[in-house]
């Protein structure tokens, strides 16, 4: 793909739109590891960038650091004391490395190589909807006792969520909060479950709860609309339903109001919190944090990054809440030695780079504590562009396949839901595994509603259900060439961690 975010035209019958986290366009070829470009371009233009600075969190600390910010030329967006994390605009290209010689600043950086208010390229695909005559066909097949659309829903199906609803379909009380682009709770699906007081946007870093200030600037920002509906679109009748479909859903909009619809630290930062401290027990997290696909802990704006993001989602965590997150896109092994990121950093000029994995993460996926999805198809297998890894997947789900087609009336391998201004489209992607993991979860809290954090991601794991390694070589495509290696056992494997996870057992 021309960029990492792009959104690519898919050949099928009914296209399906790769996600947010998709990087299928073209995989990177192999290169040697090249140095950073923003330091140099940053001090030639000395534009104003944002920063995260990272301290401890006694008061007298965090007020000395603000007077070290203001001194080096920065000024505070906001701060989160309770957890260390100081949001900065500064022109000053030397403002990261002034920050990191202040006392009790513990890590400081840009969270961005682009300056702020880039508007970047628009390089999206065409987004295909399902059309009325579509629809139509669909409903026909659909059985009664299910919504219109239900019979295209082959995911619901797979982890046994349309038998799951008729048990319990979860409790009002648990609210599954989707960080990501924005919700369209205007959505005749998604309207009885929203939750507006839950609800927030925190693009920038600081949380703006003007009402509607959750919904999508523009239609083409359709992804957390389908983020939202796989996890819990009601079963009302109309259109199609949710893995959940009894919990509440709350959107958090992270991306720029920009067409690239980048997603940085601050804004993550600023959601996490806000999750945390408005009773969200299930945070969806169907991104990684722009620019960078892997943050990197030797770059010292990349290791800001990572402890500025994780701070926040252990502060979640220990809040009650359980962050669900997909594993992104690229095929990659990330229990491997090291693999090549050609698409870093994606707000200004990528170039090919070696990362350790071990040193190199994927937010927030990698993070600690945090449930790492991968993806599936129609058949139970690995989908083709998704990460893996032994130790670092936690559980698997469906997120569609363009190539392996599914039992459905158009034989999709996408994962229909809800899109914004009332209508509905198919995507694939971690991005899709993910909601059905987190409305699972949702499932899960509602069965066990004084559930920790901890105890919820482990019966996650252990009501999946585990296909095991592959016994022939993983060859997608059938062109002779070994795609992706599983290695692991039945009980625990880098393709589906302990399992595809599973909505009637949640239940049961």
């Amino acid at each position: 793909m021309a960029r990492r975010r792009s959104l690519l035209r898919l050949g099928l019958a009914i296209p399906v739109m790769l996600s947010l986290t998709a990087s299928l366009g073209s995989l990177p070829t192999p290169a040697s590891a090249t140095p950073r470009a923003q330091s140099a371009a940053q001090a030639e233009d000395a534009h104003p960038l944002a920063y995260v600075v990272n301290t401890e969190t006694d008061r007298h600390t965090i007020a000395e650091v603000q007077r070290a910010i203001t001194a080096a030329g920065g000024t505070t967006v906001v701060t989160y004391d309770r957890i260390g994390v100081i949001v900065v605009h500064s022109a000053n290209p030397d403002f990261g490395k002034r920050l990191r010689a202040v006392r009790g600043v513990q890590s400081a950086g840009a969270t961005r190589t682009a300056p702020l208010n880039t508007v970047g390229t628009n390089d999206e695909g065409a987004v295909r909807y399902l059309s009325e005559a579509e629809a139509a066909r669909i409903g026909k097949a659909s059985g009664d006792g299910t919504e219109p659309l239900e019979a295209e829903q082959w995911d619901l199906r797979a982890i046994g969520a349309d038998k799951a609803a008729t048990i319990n379909p979860g409790s009002r009380n648990v609210t599954v909060a989707v960080i990501d682009t924005g919700v369209d709770d205007t959505h005749p699906d998604l309207a009885p479950n929203f939750s507006p007081s839950q609800s927030a946007n925190c693009a920038g870093g600081k949380a703006d709860t003007t009402y509607g200030s959750w919904r999508p600037v523009d239609p083409a920002y359709f992804h957390g609309t389908h983020v939202a509906g796989t996890i819990a679109a009601a079963r009302n009748g109309i259109g199609v339903a949710g893995v959940a479909p009894g919990v509440r859903v709350s959107g958090i909009t992270v991306s720029q109001p920009t067409p690239r619809q980048l997603i940085y630290a601050e804004s993550v930062v600023c959601a996490f919190v806000f999750a945390a401290d408005h009773d969200v027990q299930i945070t969806n997290n169907s991104y990684y944090v722009d620019p960078w696909q892997y943050n990197c802990l030797d770059d010292p704006d990349q290791k800001a990054i990572v402890d500025a993001v994780n701070r926040a989602q252990l502060y979640a965590q220990r809040k009650g809440t359980l962050n669900v997150a997909g594993a992104g896109n690229a095929n990659h092994d990330l229990a491997s030695n090291a693999f090549t990121d050609g698409g870093s950093p994606n707000d200004s000029t990528p170039a090919s780079r070696t990362v350790d994995p071990h040193r190199c993460w994927d937010l927030p996926a990698q993070l600690p504590g945090v449930v790492a999805v991968s993806a599936t198809g129609a058949r139970n297998t690995k989908s083709y562009y998704s990460n893996y890894g032994l130790g670092v997947i936690d559980v698997a789900a469906p997120g569609g396949d363009q190539y392996v087609a599914s039992d459905t009336p158009s034989g999709s391998g996408g994962i229909l839901s809800t899109m914004p201004n009332n209508q509905y489209g198919y995507e694939q992607g971690t991005s899709m595994a993910t909601p059905h993991a987190a409305g699972v979860a949702a499932l899960l809290k509602s069965a066990h509603p004084d559930a920790t954090p901890e105890q919820l991601q482990a019966l996650l794991k252990a009501q999946a259900d585990n296909p095991g390694c592959p016994a022939d070589p993983y060859d997608w495509n059938g062109d002779g060439v070994v795609d992706a290696t599983c290695t692991g056992g039945k009980r625990i494997n880098g393709f589906y961690g302990f399992g595809i996870v599973n909505a009637l057992r949640a239940v049961e």
